[in-house]
This record gives structure tokens, sequence and C-alpha cells, in this order.
């Protein structure tokens, strides 16, 4: 727990004025009293209001910064109340009215030291003073009686109000203490927003790298293979599939620059959806049927749809056999953008194989924009991939 922190709320620092002011008012009162009064004689007054004087630079050099102190040091504590006593009870026992200041003295005695010393010297400076001015001066009896009653009610004053300042000094710490500890929670709380900002973001990118540049290395690799094999047996297939390596290398660079952009992908820029559909299905010797009013969507829903066709195709050819049909249908609705990829290769059955990192990155693209991705097959049936995703109805303009 940060002290400094804590020592910043706490009660004491806002509020060290108002004892200043008040300690000012009870020893400036007490001046005038012993001033005012007739008794005792004037020299034994001047000695008495002497003795108070040096207790207001000692309050201020050494009680004054002791009070801002979280928590007091005690030993300083004892230091500066051993002095303060040392000038105030001499001339409690010269002058009655000099115990007037005792009222400014007790609140310190409970604010600086632990609460058996405080009752301790509170104790002390209630009663010393009148024993010693008792022994002093032999009072009548109806004095004696004034003053006695007067020191039990100030004891008592000091007991209550002492039990007051130790419950609020308390509840000062604990309130520090827990404004700490909040500071503390709001700060892991903003490292951990930070980190899991950082881990969103990181799975992201791991996204768009699955689903442009590890797809297209793919392709990449599998051209390669089939250039290979038909480099002597069919020379113009070989060229034709050269060309095309070419082309998904082009493409890999340009969305490895719109990655690094951090803007819309290479396919979407300055296409419509549909038309990216089809270059992309063109590309795998897909059908494409587009249905409904087709028009401008959202970033965010255009980008889904196109890297689940984009997944939905690489898993089918990857996965799919030999040669499968594919077919792809993208239908515009009043509230929804679905997408289907349909292939009749030789399916498999979901329950019992791993669906892997690229579908279940779709399943999470298309959780962002709050849409739906299932996967449907089963042994010898090919595989349906289905995307559906909400779109708002006042969304766009629907193309000519």
């Amino acid at each position: 727990m940060s002290g400094d922190r804590a020592r910043g709320v706490h009660a004491w620092d806002r509020s060290i004025r108002i004892w200043d002011a008040y300690f000012a008012l009870a020893w400036a009162a007490t001046l005038a009293a012993l001033l005012g009064t007739e008794h005792p004689v004037w020299p034994v007054r001047a000695v008495a209001a002497g003795l108070l004087v040096p207790l207001v630079p000692w309050y201020l050099l050494v009680g004054r910064p002791l009070l801002g102190q979280n928590p007091p040091d005690e030993r300083r504590a004892l230091y500066y109340l051993v002095g303060a006593l040392a000038l105030f009870l001499p001339s409690g026992v010269l002058a009655g009215e000099t115990r007037l200041l005792s009222f400014a003295l007790i609140p310190q005695c409970f604010m600086t030291l632990r609460t058996r010393g405080a009752l301790v010297t509170v104790t002390v400076v209630n009663l010393f003073p009148l024993a010693g001015w008792a022994l002093l001066w032999r009072p009548a009896t109806e004095d004696l009686f004034a003053n006695a009653l007067f020191a039990v009610v100030g004891l008592m004053f000091s007991l209550v109000i002492g039990g007051w300042i130790i419950r609020i000094i308390e509840q000062s710490w604990e309130r520090a203490e827990l404004i700490a500890e909040l500071d503390d929670s709001r700060h892991e709380i903003s490292r951990l927003s930070a980190a899991h900002g950082a881990l969103a973001e990181r799975e992201r990118l791991a996204r768009e790298i699955h689903d442009t540049l590890a797809q297209g290395f793919t392709s990449l690799l599998m051209l390669v293979q089939a250039v290979d094999a038909e480099l002597d047996s069919d020379p113009a297939q070989a060229r034709r599939h050269l060309a095309l390596m070419e082309d998904t290398a082009r493409r890999n660079l340009a969305e490895a620059r719109a990655l690094v952009a951090g803007g819309a992908p290479a396919d979407l820029a300055g296409a419509s959806l549909p038309d990216a559909l089809r270059r992309l299905t063109t590309r795998h010797e897909a059908a494409l049927d587009v249905t409904g009013p087709v028009r401008t969507l959202a970033a965010g829903v255009e980008v889904v749809a196109l890297r689940a066709c984009q997944e939905a195709l690489t898993n089918a050819r990857k996965h799919a056999g030999s040669s499968p049909r594919i077919e792809v249908r993208l239908d515009y609705a009043d509230a929804t953008l679905s997408l289907s990829v349909h292939d009749d290769g030789c399916g498999f059955d979901p329950a019992a194989v791993s669906t892997g990192y690229g579908l279940a990155g779709l399943r999470a693209r298309a959780a962002e924009v709050g849409g739906t991705a299932t996967v449907h097959s089963a042994p010898g049936d090919g595989t349906t991939v289905t995307v559906r995703l909400p779109v708002p109805t006042a969304m766009g303009s629907e193309r000519p």
C-alpha cells in the first residue's frame, strides 16, 4: 500500500488549517482570560503568560508537522507533548485561567499518541494543574470545589472528544486504505484491459494471416505440385497454372500490404462483395449464385462474408477429395446476409473430427458482428458451411 497515496486522502491533511485556527483561538482566549483577571497578582500572571508565549512557535515548528504525518512518529509526538506540557503545566499551577488551553492540547494527545498514552497524558493535563494550584494557593473550599468540578467535567469531555477523534482517525485510515486499494485495482484493471486488448489484436492478426497469407501460400504450394506434374505431359496447362501462381502471389502481396496498412482486404478494395466473391470462386473453379437485393453493407459484415468464403473454399479443395463440385450461394435478405458454401466431396463426421483453427476463427469472426457459422457434413454426403450475419434494414443502398 502506498503511504504517499494514503496520506493524500487522510482527513487531517485537509483539515490541518482548521486545527491551526482552533489552537490559535484557544491560545488567544486563554491569554485574554489570564490577563483580564485580578487574581493572582500581576507578576504571577505575567510569568504564567510568559510560559504560554513559546507554545506558539513550539506548535508551529514541531507540533503542526507532526499532526500532518500518517501515522505520526510516536517518539517525536512524545517529545512534542513533553515540551508543550513543560510550558503549560507550570502556567496552569500559577493561574487557574490557563487551564482553558487544555481544550487545545487534549485533541493533539489523541491525534499523536496511542490510546493508552493519550489517556494518561489527558489525565495529567486535567488533574495536575488543579492539584498544583490547590497546594500552592490553598483556596477556599468553594473555589476548590468549583475548580475540581471544572477539572472533572474537562476530563469527561476529554474522554468523549478523544473517543470521537480516535474513531475519526481510524475511519480516515480505513478510507485511505480503501482509496489506495481502489487506485491499485484501477491500475490493475487498466493493465489487464491493455493485455486483453493486445491479446485480442494478436488473435485478430492471426485470423487475418490465416485467412489471407497462409491460404495464399497453400494455394501456391498446390499449384507448384500441379506444375511439376504437368511440365512434361501438359505444358499448356502448366503455363496456365504458372499464370495462376503469379496472380496468387500478387494477391498475397496486396493482402500483406492491406494487413500492414489496416485497410480493407485487397479483393474488396474498390469492388462490391459479389464481385470479390466472383473473382474468388473463379480462382477456385466454384459456382456462385447471388440472390436478393444487392447493396453496400457495413465493412465488417462484408469482410466476414469474404473471409468465410475463402476459408470454406480452401477447406473444400484440401479435404473434399479430387475435383469436388463446389457451389457458393450469397443471399441478401432484409435483415440478414447469408453465405453458404457446399461441396459434394467425401464429407466427414463433425462430432468425431476437430474443425481446426480456420473454422474456429470463422465462428469467432461471425460472432464479432453478431452472426453465426455452422458446419453440416456426413461421410459420403459432402459438406456445407453456412454463415448468417445480421444486417440493419437501413444499411446501405441497393445497387442498380
